[in-house]
């Protein structure tokens, strides 16, 4: 994983069980690999975490100034979660529907555009990883990169074609 206190953030980071929760929710049974589509290669999650890591830690010396997407990619995570209505069982991070509109363009989404791109070549390399998975999946790397705890993580999220599901 990056090296968090090199980028400085607090070893003593604090993931409530809401956050937890929430990087956990709409996951299937745990599975060292997974394969989204009959053409994709088996998809080994430690492998999709290398590489979101290093994409981290490329970026924040690229930046030089102590900064990092650590926060954002916890902000996407989270966004692409909040949609879920208990009621229904509709919105979550199933489905990615953040890529389209009208999520994408919602006021509290402003900046997630950035995270969204910055994943585009991890998930060129690892095709058959979801974008719903990998944006929570980004979320999980951050967490522990930043001296987080270990966050339990299953692959089985899917994505939707389009936002015509997402909540008005």
């Amino acid at each position: 994983m990056f090296n968090a206190s090199r980028l400085g953030l607090s070893k003593a980071c604090t993931v409530t069980p809401a956050i937890t929760a929430v990087l956990l929710f709409g996951t299937l049974q745990n599975q060292d690999a997974f394969t989204a589509k009959a053409d994709a290669p088996p998809l080994k999650v430690e492998k999709v975490k290398a590489a979101i890591a290093d994409l981290i830690e490329q970026d924040a010396d690229k930046r030089g100034d102590g900064t990092s997407l650590t926060g954002t990619f916890v902000r996407l995570a989270w966004h692409c979660a909040g949609t879920y209505n208990k009621a229904d069982g509709s919105g979550g991070s199933d489905g990615a529907r953040m890529r389209y509109k009208p999520e994408a363009g919602w006021g509290a989404n402003a900046g997630l555009s950035k995270a969204r791109e910055v994943l585009e070549p991890i998930k060129e390399k690892f095709p058959g990883i979801s974008y719903a998975d990998l944006y929570t999946l980004s979320g999980v790397v951050a967490v522990e990169g930043a001296g987080g705890p270990t966050i339990p993580f299953r692959l089985g999220r899917s994505d939707m074609p389009d936002g015509s599901t997402s909540p008005p």
